[in-house]
């Protein structure tokens, strides 16, 4: 495990919010906090304070229904209310919400009163097409900014959103419309990808085809290409909101009433219906959001992720607008149409905090240190990553070739079910790179063997969590027996997060990819994630990924797929050095097996590499739903 230290810069730790938090309640140092937030009901009571609440709590947490948590309970409350309502009394009504960027390149500026109106004619809307609260309203839609209001306008009047990411397939759609039950479907005409148009509006018709409790379907005119529209059911937004008021008052929810459902696909092959609620879900993102990443009135975020995924929900809908952010919002792929797009987003609109991916990283390592020297990324005071651990050696380039040598990098770790950052370092925390340093205030976990005893350190075991959260799950929908089957069988009274971790001396977590991506090497338990890691520090290779093939004696093997950098040739004499250098990166036992080299790695739109497919690949079975594919 690397040990190197990055200490955080003392003008950062000073000015940070969480040091003010401190401040404000006497507390010394980090490891007094992190202490002292172990009693749940002081900690996120004090951060509960700072939203807008109808009526208070009767108590912080009730656990008695143990696994099924219930968090400031007795409580009134509406997110959008805190998102947008209580804002429009204070200077923020004026300032910008979103910056939004389309990928032809056509810029709008959102305020939040421009955004507070839209939302209320929308929800307006949906009560004129009978939408209340309770019903589920499933959205599929491309990152512009109708999805947010939409989103919104749902959750302002009590109604439950489904998101379901715009590039999946007509059936995976139904069968979440299906799922959830909903009245109505949120879509548009098409969607720009890589200057051509998708036609969002084509897969809509297909999946309500086989829904027919989906009565509405409301089409955005984004593209302007033909659509059918069936009579009776379908309607345009615009002929929607025509003559509708601008006001609305926020529903006064009961804090554990649902928000949204979320699918995440789960090892069944099955999605899974992640449920999240108002009140301590708000109250999760909306701290966490303010604490790790620090953000300031003059910031402007860019949460480089997708509305569809749990990460675009929490970090840029949620969590930014009840922090009064600006946000940019941006429709298109992070390399057209060329491969220094974001980095002209970022010169331009003066971007001060970035959070992506370690996979989009290390695409534009592939493309070079050139196109990011070509931009002034001096605005930029704070980066983060998210979505898989990231490598040393990506967390290197990011930090000296976008964070000019000197920015730290908050690598969160986080989960669909979990809502929010649970192990981050904060902007006082010093960084290993590779590491995503310690449990966050609030928040207690662990590393525990697969008979359930703490590992030693340095030790690869099963991620648990041992105390509840606020933004935590609630259940999956219409399934509580699974939901406790899932997180809570293995280890009673533990949640189990399905990661391979290994915890070192200094309580600095290191994740080593899913429990089902952990190769089992003659014995030995190897997380994919760590060979991945060693052949992309290589200085030829630019991607890699790494799957499991059964092998009659070993168990085990690895067998890697790699991309090259630009310009370097394919031959035998490289998988050779590639084969013999992982031996010496992590020990003979990780040796791929087999390498293959190809030109791209099968991706999400999220930017995930689709490890499963390339596992079907190599063990010639079939390659199932590919709708998520980027191309």
């Amino acid at each position: 495990m690397a040990q190197e230290l990055y200490q955080p810069p003392k003008e950062l730790v000073e000015n940070s919010n969480i040091k003010a938090f401190m401040n404000k309640h006497g507390i010394a140092d980090l490891d007094i906090l992190l202490d002292k937030a172990q009693d749940l009901d002081w900690y996120w009571g004090e951060v509960a304070k700072e939203l807008d609440w109808f009526k208070p709590w009767d108590k912080v947490l009730d656990d008695s229904g143990a696994p099924f948590f219930k968090w400031f309970t007795g409580a009134k409350f509406n997110i959008v209310h805190n998102c947008l309502d209580r804002h429009m009394n204070t200077p923020v009504k004026d300032k910008i919400a979103f910056i939004y960027e389309s990928e032809p390149g056509e810029v709008e500026r959102w305020t939040y009163e421009q955004l507070h109106k839209e939302v209320n004619m929308f929800a307006n809307g949906l009560k004129k097409l009978g939408v209340k609260k309770g019903d589920r309203v499933t959205l599929f839609m491309p990152m512009i900014p109708q999805n947010p209001i939409a989103m919104l306008a749902c959750a302002k009047i009590g109604a439950v959103h489904s998101v379901v990411f715009s590039g999946f397939s007509s059936g995976s759609l139904r069968d979440r419309i299906l799922d959830a039950d909903s009245k109505v479907l949120i879509t548009t005409d098409g969607a720009y990808r890589r200057g051509k148009v998708v036609e969002l509006k084509k897969n809509a018709d297909a999946a309500m085809a086989e829904a027919p409790c989906c009565q509405h379907c409301v089409v955005f005119k984004r593209a302007g290409n033909d659509v059918p529209m069936t009579e009776g059911r379908d309607i345009w937004w615009h002929d929607l909101v025509d003559g509708l008021s601008d006001e609305c008052e926020p529903e006064p929810l009961d804090s554990e009433d649902m928000l949204y459902m979320l699918y995440t696909s789960g090892t069944t092959g099955k999605p899974k219906g992640i449920v999240h609620i108002h009140g301590g879900y708000a109250v999760g993102t909306y701290s966490t959001l303010k604490f790790v990443f620090d953000l300031k009135p003059d910031d402007v975020w860019w949460c480089a992720a997708d509305i569809g995924w749990v990460t675009g929900h929490s970090y840029i809908v949620y969590a930014p607008l009840m922090n009064g952010a600006t946000s940019i919002l941006y429709e298109g792929a992070p390399d057209f149409p060329a491969p220094d797009r974001w980095w002209s987003i970022v010169e331009r609109e003066k971007v001060t905090v970035l959070y992506t991916s370690p996979t989009a990283i290390r695409m534009f390592m592939r493309h070079g240190e050139e196109l990011p020297a070509k931009h002034d990324l001096s605005s930029l005071r704070l980066l983060g990553s998210v979505g898989e651990p990231i490598n040393p050696e990506a967390w290197r380039w990011y930090r000296d070739n976008i964070g000019g040598g000197k920015l730290q990098i908050m690598d969160t770790w986080w989960q669909t079910e979990t809502g929010t950052f649970m192990i981050s370092p904060l902007p006082i925390t010093d960084l290993k790179p590779g590491s995503a340093t310690r449990p966050l205030p609030g928040v207690k976990a662990d590393v525990l063997t697969q008979d359930g005893n703490p590992a030693k350190p340095g030790e690869n075991g099963l991620g648990v969590l041992l105390k509840p959260w606020p933004a935590m799950l609630r259940t999956l929908y219409k399934d509580p027996d699974r939901y406790v089957q899932t997180y809570w069988s293995r280890f009673p009274g533990k949640y189990l997060t399905g990661d391979s971790v290994a915890k070192d001396e200094d309580g600095y977590f290191w994740f080593r990819g899913r429990v089902d991506e952990v190769l089992n090497v003659a014995g030995h338990r190897l997380g994919t994630a760590e060979v991945e890691s060693a052949l992309v520090a290589h200085k030829d290779v630019a991607e890699a990924a790494v799957v499991g093939v059964p092998h009659e004696v070993k168990g085990d093997v690895p067998k890697a797929f790699v991309t090259l950098k630009v310009g370097v040739e394919k031959t035998d004499a490289l998988k050779d050095e590639l084969k013999k250098w992982v031996a010496t990166e992590i020990g003979k036992i990780a040796q791929p097996d087999e390498i293959e080299f190809r030109d791209k790695l099968p991706k999400t739109r999220s930017g995930k590499i689709m490890r499963r497919l390339l596992k079907a690949e190599a063990l010639g079975q079939p390659v199932g739903d590919v709708s998520t594919l980027d191309e």
